[in-house]
């Protein structure tokens, strides 16, 4: 029996309101597997979906794989040094025509090696001369939208997508001093969780929690210095500012910054964190100088995989003692993630409870608010289209 009705997603409506009067999603947004297929079409082959770094590629040829809501993509640099988005997915068979990463002249299907070029050009197909009405120019790799945003490769499966761009006005000015396209890092870690990708991004997203799960280690941003700035509707995303007890606060057992400052952060800017999310697929935590990056794919309505790195001035990796800064940061860093991380596996198996509640919020929670807005309004056009013209549905509202 579905759960997709009028009923249900007009429930919705409760979760938009001002934060002191919202409750929480329904539980089964986070559990169903057809809410879950519902989202492919509502957010994963609408939205703009972060796939990694554009230092990644380096030089023609060098590509790297990945995968969103089960797509196996690849991300390659073509001969003229564009970044370029195409489905591993070949034409003939479905066999998946790349792995891993690496440089390469083209890609060529491991089973009947037909061929492809860097920008998924079907080029070669070995005895097809016989097959009537073949037209290679049918068959090639079906290519994404791209663009690249402060160095983050993002990719769109709606090729009448509005440019990323354009929606990311309201966020630009409060990233402008980080200068993220010149950030580098170490290679990220990648891995599969077991809970919905949702329950890791209101994680990512959470003020409330900082000094309390994370007692001792977050006392100096506590939640009541956290704030949640408007942006408009049609916002690619939001952010939350956080103060701090002291200027240039760092995740190390110092509490303050390690590598070299950002140089055009403000005086503001250095006794505050600044925390990106730009849904469904990238949280940014934004320290003086360092900034984190978490990639979510989901997988499933219980699974998502997640790409968690950091980034830093190139100064500071030239530095001979980073390696030893890097792993105190990481080590600091790791006893955060670890609470966060057995939280979440505890949040999903709860929300697989017949108590499971639709719960309320507190003023330090006013993110999830804004996330739930974020879904809901793509959740109802979705509902919209499937259900036809004629049939409006409840319209967010939008706390003043």
């Amino acid at each position: 029996m579905t759960i997709l009705s009028d009923q249900f997603f007009d429930s919705f409506e409760s979760s938009t309101r001002a934060t002191i009067e919202a409750e929480t999603l329904p539980p089964a947004c986070y559990i169903d597997e057809e809410f879950y297929r519902f989202e492919k079409d509502a957010l994963f082959y609408r939205e703009w979906l972060c796939v990694g770094r554009a230092e990644w590629l380096k030089a023609p040829g060098d590509y790297f794989t990945t995968t969103h809501a089960n797509e196996p993509l690849i991300i390659a640099m073509n001969r003229s040094g564009e970044v370029r988005a195409m489905s591993s997915v070949c034409q003939h068979r479905a066999m998946l025509v790349a792995e891993g990463s690496g440089n390469t002249r083209g890609f060529i299907c491991p089973y009947h090696h037909w061929s492809y070029d860097l920008d998924g050009t079907l080029s070669g197909t070995p005895a097809m001369g016989k097959t009537c009405n073949f037209d290679k120019k049918q068959h090639s790799l079906p290519r994404l939208k791209v663009e690249i945003w402060h160095g983050f490769i993002f990719v769109n499966f709606d090729h009448e997508a509005v440019s990323l761009a354009s929606r990311m006005q309201a966020i630009e000015p409060v990233v402008a001093h980080y200068d993220m396209a010149r950030l580098r890092g170490p290679a990220p870690m990648s891995q599969e969780l077991a809970w919905n990708w949702k329950v890791q991004f209101e994680n990512n997203n959470d003020g409330y929690h900082a000094n309390r799960l994370h007692k001792g280690l977050h006392d100096y941003v506590p939640s009541a210095l956290a704030s949640f700035p408007e942006v408009p509707s049609g916002t690619a995303g939001y952010y939350r500012l956080n103060g701090s007890t002291h200027r240039n606060a760092g995740f190390n057992p110092t509490q303050k910054a390690l590598f070299p400052i950002f140089p055009d952060l403000t005086e503001e800017e250095q006794h505050r964190l600044l925390f990106v999310n730009l849904p469904p697929s990238l949280s940014l935590v934004m320290l003086n100088d360092v900034v984190i990056y978490i990639i979510m794919d989901a997988r499933s309505a219980s699974t998502h995989g997640l790409t968690f790195g950091s980034l830093y001035l190139p100064e500071a990796i030239e530095d001979p003692a980073f390696e030893e800064k890097l792993a105190i940061n990481d080590e600091y860093t790791g006893h955060i993630v670890a609470q966060d991380l057995h939280v979440d596996l505890l949040i999903q198996q709860g929300l697989n409870s017949r108590f499971a509640p639709r719960g309320r919020y507190s003023w330090q929670e006013d993110a999830q608010r804004q996330f739930n807005q974020w879904l809901v309004e793509r959740y109802w056009d979705e509902w919209g289209r499937r259900r036809g013209p004629g049939a409006p549905v409840a319209q967010i509202q939008r706390a003043s």
